[in-house]
């Protein structure tokens, strides 16, 4: 068990802040992205109701990949053009809180990467078609709730395999999207996540959260009412450990290559706080535990 100190972010734009500073590495002047890049996919499992669809941007900074997803059309024309060759704190500075979000994953996961030196326990995701590699998803992220057997869970982006992971598993899912509509067994699906926090017993949320304006809202939502915030991040899997002993109690740190963009192996690192508090955090105690 690896301890690593840091100081909590109080807030996505502070923790921006710092970086700007070079106070969290390198300069970020310094560093340039080499490539930058959006993954459009839609799927549609065999067995579900529906299909849907997801695009991401993606930066690379050195050995490192940083991805923020966003609506499907929601970027403008030529971002990704506009991103290659452009250092790291213009682009912490960009106007599109995708770009910044996107930039910072990729700054941070290259300072500190995804390894038990920095507090992360990786848990492989086996090889399978796009279905078995989501539930596998899945089971890693809900081994991360720790609620009692009855318990309520308030889902932030619905992905229906957690969904069915919680069901399986006895637990009460209230699922809210921005999007809305019904999740496959015609539950109707809340917009407003601030309204459901005070009904449930914890909350599983997507790194989305962090690139659509809603994570620093819904963190201190649960702050408010003393929710465990437990965050499944392919958006800002570098960002969000910086949140943990601040509001955030887990995350399942997926980093670019996503589960779903080939049928091999892959790792997603599971994060916990410390039960100490927000002063120290990141250490991870090592018992096993858009819509997939």
């Amino acid at each position: 068990m690896t301890t690593t100190s840091r100081t909590p972010a109080p807030c996505l734009d502070a923790l921006l802040d710092r970086a700007v500073r070079g106070e969290l590495g390198p300069a970020p002047s310094t560093r340039r992205i080499s490539v930058a890049f959006t993954t459009s996919q839609a799927a549609r499992h065999d067995g579900r109701r529906g299909g849907y669809r997801n695009e991401v941007l993606s930066l690379r900074l050195g050995r490192a990949v940083g991805s923020c997803a966003v609506e499907p059309g929601a970027l403008p024309a030529g971002v990704a053009e506009a991103c290659a060759g452009t250092d790291v704190a213009a682009l912490l500075a960009h106007p599109l809180l995708p770009v910044r979000v996107a930039a910072l994953d990729a700054y941070l996961t290259d300072v500190t990467p995804h390894t038990p030196a920095h507090g992360a326990q990786p848990v492989t995701v086996p090889a399978g078609n796009s279905l078995e590699r989501s539930r596998a998803r899945a089971t890693a992220v809900v081994d991360l709730l720790d609620v009692p057997a009855d318990a309520t869970v308030l889902v932030v982006g619905v992905v229906n395999s957690l969904l069915y992971e919680l069901r399986s598993r006895g637990l009460r899912a209230i699922p809210c999207d921005l999007k809305g509509g019904t999740t496959d067994w015609g539950e109707p699906v809340r917009t407003d996540a601030l309204k459901e926090i005070g009904h449930c017993d914890a909350v599983l949320a997507s790194g989305m959260t962090l690139g659509n304006g809603t994570f620093d809202p819904l963190r201190r939502g649960a702050l408010e009412h003393r929710r465990p915030l437990v965050m499944f991040a392919q958006t800002g899997s570098a960002v969000l450990p910086r949140f943990l002993g601040a509001g955030v109690t887990a995350v399942c740190a997926e980093p670019y290559p996503f589960f779903w963009l080939d049928g091999g192996p892959g790792t997603v690192h599971r994060y916990r706080a410390d039960d100490g508090g927000p002063g120290t955090i990141h250490r991870y105690r090592t018992d096993d535990g858009g819509t997939s």
